[in-house]
């Protein structure tokens, strides 16, 4: 993480420029520090950069504003599907278990089966209710 003034000595920019950009909501500070220093990070970098080169291709800052936020939705899109992607597959592997462990849970005495029931029900529920406010039928939806 860097502050202002090493971003600035990176880049080429003033700090100032910097403050001003991050006012306008060009960049976003990473995090802050202990001190409250705005921390900004390699990709932070790498967006004025591009601001950068977007200016001397004459683009006005309210245009380069509206190419970020392109970028970040589309962004934010590929994160939502690489998540959704990987919960289909740990479904999937879910179902697979299950169907393997069908027939050893029908094979136990009647106590053990209760006991071993009580333990996925709860973890299950849990599972279910998380599944149900992603489908916006949860409680909280």
């Amino acid at each position: 993480m860097y502050r202002i003034g090493e971003v600035a000595r990176m880049t080429g920019l003033s700090a100032r420029t910097i403050d001003y950009y991050t006012k306008l909501s060009l960049i976003y500070p990473a995090k802050r520090s202990e001190t409250n220093y705005r921390l900004y990070g390699l990709e932070t970098i790498k967006r004025l950069k591009r601001i950068e080169e977007w200016k001397k291709e004459k683009h006005s800052l309210e245009e380069i504003k509206e190419k970020l936020d392109q970028l970040d939705k589309a962004r934010t899109d590929e994160i939502v599907t690489d998540k959704l992607t990987s919960l289909q597959l740990h479904m999937k592997q879910l179902e697979r278990e299950a169907k393997e462990i069908r027939p050893m849970l029908e094979n136990l005495k009647p106590a053990q089966a209760r006991s071993v029931l009580k333990l996925l029900t709860t973890q299950s529920a849990a599972c279910i209710e998380a599944l149900l406010i992603l489908l916006g039928k949860g409680p909280l939806s």
